[in-house]
Parts: structure tokens; sequence; C-alpha cells
């Protein structure tokens, strides 16, 4: 039954939009929303045989909706599956009398069993390539010797070098349901030197409160390894993990044992104690604190060598980029260090980030990182090994110009060259649904006019609500679009006929959904737009395709801007 319901597979008939009713509404609403349409769409009332054809589609849409959602179990399967779910044979083996939680219920195991088949099938690879680059004689540069000098020994530019290159790659391979390889492997190069080595870990899930995990490895650098890796929650706020393992070298085995507890503060906010004994041992406690718009850290550690205080805070911006700014500060025995920098998604699978590293001793360093699905690409920039203010300054403004430079010239371009292609996809994939949907609500508009007609009289006899345009669809606005050619259709009918005792309300829903409607712009933005006159004052409003809209409103009137 589950395969029956792949993600590709999606109605766009929207059951309450075409009701005009709340997800949450009740019985009686749907009922009343139902008689309503009913006398609207009731083949008896037409004796044009075409008009009567065509209301009687309709009266079997609308009838077919109100079916669906007054049976509170076909109603937890649509919400959840949506229309074909009711189609997918099996639901005749699920009893009456279950709950649409228990419903829903259903719905989660069946989609356990699919995401377990699709377990069977991935791997998962993730890989990291650094590739580090030592530019300090750009700012370090030393003036040889007076007579190479004077030889054309030197060529007069810098000499910028790769220093170090690092490759890791993992994959897993999922053995049951609760068992995984995973099988991850290095090499690593600096100044000339190299080596690598391999990792087998066998994972397995015990229960729903932890794992375990063994470890084995081999490489020309260290040697053989082994190691016993385990995880378990405590409580529904506390989980611990230990991790042990015996290193063998020619100098002997060197044991080594690392354990974290974590604990949430808050909904926001852990706490983390770790401690590590071995070659280097240490003390850490660290408080994280992630919200929608921010993320925090602060960490203590003592230990040898290195014993350190770190604070860092990042800003999430709320925008389509996902851009980040942060900054952090750490300090030890090995010096201070401070860094600063940013992230945005410049593609639907692509982070780009760059963050500039000044410390004493350190010098100055800047870090570029693109993440692009699960693969990672790392370039550190070694500047200078001095505090010079020339290389913060092009570490700095060097990489937002040039990023902005990528982004007007290349990136934009490309994605909005994306965009048009999947619309294209889209619409030519749709047309033939969108050409009958259109056909339905042609007829629709027809079978309402007389209906809208006595609307309007009665809602001149009172001043009422009458709607004189509307129109749904992509409007056009901005002056840098105006090569854009605006698609909308008109919805006055349909809209008027929605009229009830000088009021109309629509639910946060499509509006595409709606009795007369039908989607002018397939996968694109749209609006409605609509002009009114209620007690002989003119009206107009412009409201989103999801957005919920009562109507008459005192801040619509023209009068008034």
């Amino acid at each position: 039954m589950a395969a029956a319901l792949e993600e590709d597979e999606i109605d766009n008939d929207d059951y309450y939009s075409l009701l005009n009713v709340r997800r949450e509404a009740t019985q009686d609403e749907l009922k009343a929303s139902y008689r309503r349409l009913c006398m609207l769409y009731h083949p008896d009332k037409h004796r044009d045989p075409e008009l009567k054809r065509q209301a009687e589609q309709l009266f079997n849409l609308v009838h077919k909706a109100h079916e669906v959602l007054s049976d509170p179990q076909s109603r937890a399967i649509y919400d959840v599956y949506g229309k074909r779910g009711l189609e997918v044979e099996g639901w005749e083996v699920v009893e009456r009398k279950r709950t649409p939680a228990e419903i829903r219920e259903e719905y989660e195991r069946l989609q356990r069993e699919r995401e377990e088949r699709r377990l069977q099938q991935r791997t998962n690879p993730k890989g990291t390539i650094s590739v580090g680059i030592d530019a300090t004689d750009l700012f370090d540069h030393y003036e040889e010797d007076y007579e190479e000098i004077s030889a054309g020994g030197s060529g007069g530019l810098p000499h910028i070098e790769i220093n170090r290159m690092h490759i890791s790659q993992s994959i897993e391979a999922p053995l049951t349901t609760s068992d995984t390889a995973i099988l991850s492997g290095s090499l690593s190069t600096q100044n000339g030197n190299g080596g690598g080595n391999i990792n087998l870990a066998l994972r397995r899930v015990t229960s729903a409160k932890g794992w375990g995990e063994v470890e084995f490895g081999a490489g020309d650098t260290h040697g053989p390894l082994f190691g016993l890796k385990i995880f378990r929650n405590l409580t529904s706020r506390c989980f611990t993990t230990a991790h042990c393992g015996m290193q063998f070298s020619s100098r002997g085995i060197r044991p080594g044992l690392t354990t974290m507890l974590a604990r949430h503060l808050d909904k926001n906010t852990m706490g983390y104690l770790q401690w590590r004994w071995g070659t280097q041992s240490s003390m850490n406690t660290s408080i994280v604190r992630d919200t929608k718009r921010s993320h925090f850290t602060f960490a203590v550690q003592l230990g040898i060598p290195h014993t350190f205080i770190m604070m860092s805070y990042q800003y999430k911006f709320q925008d389509d980029d996902q851009t980040k700014i942060k900054g952090s500060v750490k300090s030890g025995f090995f010096g201070t260090v401070v860094e600063y920098g940013a992230e945005t998604k410049i593609s639907r699978h692509s982070v780009l980030g760059a963050t500039v590293s000044v410390g004493v001793p350190q010098g100055v360093s800047l870090k570029i990182k693109l993440n692009r699905a699960s693969q990672t690409y790392f370039f550190p920039i070694h500047l200078t090994d001095q505090l010079l203010p020339s290389a913060v300054f092009y570490a700095t403004v060097g990489p937002l110009v040039f990023y902005l430079a990528i982004q007007r010239l290349v990136i934009r371009p490309y994605v909005r060259s994306q965009q048009e292609q999947e619309l294209e996809k889209q619409r030519e994939s749709s047309a033939s649904d969108v050409a009958k949907k259109k056909q339905e609500a042609e007829a629709a508009v027809l079978l309402m006019q007389e209906s809208v007609r006595r609307i309007i009289e009665a809602e001149e006899s009172r001043m009422g609500l009458i709607i004189l345009n509307a129109w749904y669809g992509k409007f056009v606005t901005d002056n840098s679009r105006k090569h854009e050619r605006a698609r909308v259709i008109d919805v006055t009918v349909p809209l008027q006929c929605l009229v009830k005792d000088s009021k109309l309300i629509l639910t946060e829903a499509s509006k595409a959904g709606l009795p007369g409607f039908y989607d002018p712009c397939v996968g694109e933005e749209k609006s409605l737009k609509m002009l009114y006159q209620f007690r002989g004052v003119m009206h107009q409003v412009l409201c989103g395709d999801t957005e919920a809209l009562r109507i008459p409103k005192q801040s619509h009137r023209i009068d008034n801007e």
C-alpha cells in the first residue's frame, strides 16, 4: 500500500478549497457549504443539455468532496495521503472504528516501512577535500640579496604554494534494519610527507534508547586501531556517549577513553560535560543555545596540552538564502584567536562560507568552505604570520567583492535559468490538467450566472457587497520585471457567488481550488486582486494565494489611501 503513495504522485484537487472551508471545519460548516453548492450545481435546475451535463459533473465533484470530508476515517486518510490515498487498495482492512489519530499512526508505520526499504539502497556518501594554501609571500615578502636582484633572479611575483592536502570519504551500508556498516578512509599530505588510513565500523541499534559501535582501523601513520563507542539515552532530556580505543604502534599500545554527558537545559539550550583520557587528556564543559535566529556557544577546557576558553555567536537571517554571520573568540595557552565570517546558500544544494581568522601568534588566515550536498570543500589560506592591517583588510573585503561579482554575473543568471526551465517543465507536464480545470471553471461560471444575478439584486437593495472586478493569478508590479507577462483570470462571478449576507469569507487555502477558479500560472506565486463596493463606497484589496480573506473591511476603502 505504501508503495503506491510515492512522493511524485501528488494530486492538485483540494476538497477544502472546493468547499471553501477551513481544514479544521466542523460537520455543520461542511454541511452548510455543501448545501449551498448543491443548490448552485443541481442538474435539475438546468434545461439546456450541455449545461445540465456540466452541472452534473460539478455536482458529483462537490458530492465526492463532502462524502470524503464528512466521514472521519476518509477525512483522516485524505488529510494524510491526499486524494490518491483514497484510491489505494488496502484501506478496507483498516477497522472503521479507528480514530483519525490511529489512521495517522498507520500512515507513519507505512512511512517507516518505506524508509526502511529505501535505507537498504542508500549508502549515504560523505566526503571532505581540504587544500591548504600558503600565501604568506603576499604580505611577508623579504627582498633577496642585492646580487640576486641585480642579476634578475627574482621575478617580482609572490610565491604561492599548496603546502597540505587532506581527502576523506565515507559510505554507509545498511545490513539490516538495525545494523549498519560504515567504511571510511582518508589521505593526507603536508610539506612532502603523507599518509593514510582506512576504518570499518559496525553499528547496531540496540533499542530506541541507544546504539553501540565497534571500529577497526589501519594506517601507515598511527598503526592498527580498535575502538568501541556507545550511545545511550538516560532520560528524555539527558544522554551520554562513551568511546574507548586502543592504538597499536611501534612504541606500544596507547589506550584512550572519552566520555560525554549531555542534558537539555531548556527547549533551545544544551549543556555538555566531556572528559578525555589518553595522550591528550582534558576536561571540557560547554553550553550551546540554538534558536531560529541565533546560535550561541560557550566552552571552557582544562587539559594537556590545550587549555582555553571560547565563545561564539551566529546570527541567522530569515531570508531565502539562509544567510548567517558569525564571530568567535578563543583564548588559551596557545594564544588568542578572533574569527568572523558569513555563509549563504548559493543554490538548492550548495552553501558557500568564508571566515577570517586573526590570532597571536597564528597571524591572519582566510578560510573558504563550500558545502555541496554531502561533500565539503575546504580551502584554508594562510596570509601572514604577523598581525598586519592590510592582510585583515584584504581578507575581509576581497572575498566579499568577489562573491558579489560572482553572485550578480554567474549565480543569479544560472539560478534564474534553472527556475525557468523547471517552470517550463512543470507547465508542460500539467498542461492537460490545466486545460481540464479551465473547462470546469468556465462551466461553473456559466452555471453561476443566474445565482449571481439574484445575489447582486439582493445586495443592491440593501447597499451591500458587490464585487465589481476581481482577478486571480500573477501580477507584475515591479518595474524591473516589466518584460514578464501578467497571467490572470477574471474571477468576478465566482467571488460574487460566494457572497452571503453582505460578507465574503475565503479560508487559508489555495484559491485555485475554489469553484470557478483554476491555476493560470502553475508553479508561480499568485495573488487575488479585488475591487468591490460596499455601502456605496469603493474598496480595493490585494491578498496572497493562501491568505485568508474576509470582506468588507474599513481598511480597504479607497478614499482612505
